[in-house]
Formats: structure tokens, C-alpha cells, sequence
């Protein structure tokens, strides 16, 4: 192997461990991260390493931010901890919320309402963060977990007032139903 070409990323090929990627080059070895053998340190003398395909080839040398946002999203989605995306209804796109109070005397506030959609998106996740941490805890008996996930169903149900904001109903809060 010519060990001019040798850099951190290289894929190379062992006869006994397989294929690796090159992820750290010492003084006399290579540290190679072998898909079937894990980590193991190959002198820079060994002739058992071929170059099956080099960081330029192909392959950015880097990663960017992009990729690696794409990376993790993927990881979030596939273990279901991404927020869905969530649509505010069409009607409300644009418009601000208005805060007047009740003393003629104080100025009233305005809140773009797609900033205030958000913020009750996040509460409606971490209600629902909150929920599967609750259901899969182990040291909460099914009684706790009944008890606390009735405050849950309530708070569901204080916020079915803001439905109204959603542009799908199955984004919908939904409190404790009376059938």
C-alpha cells in the first residue's frame, strides 16, 4: 500500500478483518475501524492493507453541517422524537393575536399569531414527550402512571380551545371524552 495516499477516511481492505475506514494515523500504524473485527492498530509495514477508496474519490472530506442536520433528523424521526411538522390553519397565516386589557389606560399587545401556533406546538410535543417518558418509566407503578396521566388528559383538555389555530384535526388537542 502506498502510504502517500494514506489519509483519515481512506476505506481499505484486509484480508482477515475486511473492509475498514482509516480513523487515525499514528507515527508507525493506522487505526483502522473494521466493519466486522471493530478497532484495530495496523503497522504502517503491514502489506495486508489494500486502498479500496480514498476521501477524494468521490466522497467529501468533510462533512457539513447540512449532512449532519439530515443525519440527525433521520436518527429523531426513525426513533420517533422529532416534533411533526404542523400546520397552522390558512385562515390564520399573517394575523396577530391581540392582548387588550381590561384598563383603557394600558396598551394592549400584539403577538404574531404563527409565533404564539408554535409555542402551543411545543407544549402540545412536550405533553407528548412527557406522556412516553411517563408510560415508559419503570420505576412508576401502572397505578402512578394512570394517576399522572390523568393531569396529562386534563391539561389535553384546557388546550382544545387553541384547536381552533390547527389546520388538521388530527393535530388536534383532545381532552377526556364523556361516551
Amino acid at each position: 500500500m502506498n502510504t502517500i495516499d494514506v489519509k483519515v477516511g481512506t476505506r481499505v481492505e484486509h484480508p482477515r478483518y475486511g473492509e475498514g475506514i482509516i480513523a487515525k494515523i499514528t507515527l508507525g500504524a493506522y487505526i483502522v475501524y473494521f466493519e466486522d473485527g471493530g478497532k484495530m492498530e495496523i503497522p504502517k509495514t503491514s502489506t495486508n492493507l489494500s486502498i479500496i477508496e480514498s476521501p477524494d474519490e468521490g466522497r467529501p472530506e468533510t462533512i457539513t453541517a447540512r449532512d449532519l442536520r439530515l443525519a440527525i433528523a433521520s436518527v429523531l424521526d426513525e426513533y420517533g422524537s422529532l416534533p411533526a411538522e404542523v400546520e397552522m390553519g390558512q385562515k390564520w397565516t399573517g394575523g396577530k393575536l391581540v392582548l387588550q386589557p381590561g384598563n383603557d389606560s394600558l396598551q394592549a399587545k400584539e403577538i404574531p399569531i404563527d409565533m404564539f401556533f408554535k409555542k402551543i406546538v411545543m407544549v402540545r410535543d412536550r405533553l407528548r414527550v412527557l406522556e412516553q417518558n411517563i408510560n415508559s418509566s419503570g420505576s412508576l407503578s401502572d397505578e402512578e402512571k394512570v394517576h399522572i396521566q390523568q393531569y396529562i388528559t386534563r391539561a389535553y383538555g384546557s388546550l382544545t380551545t387553541f384547536n381552533v389555530l390547527f389546520a388538521d384535526k388530527e393535530d388536534y388537542f383532545v381532552g377526556s371524552s364523556k361516551k
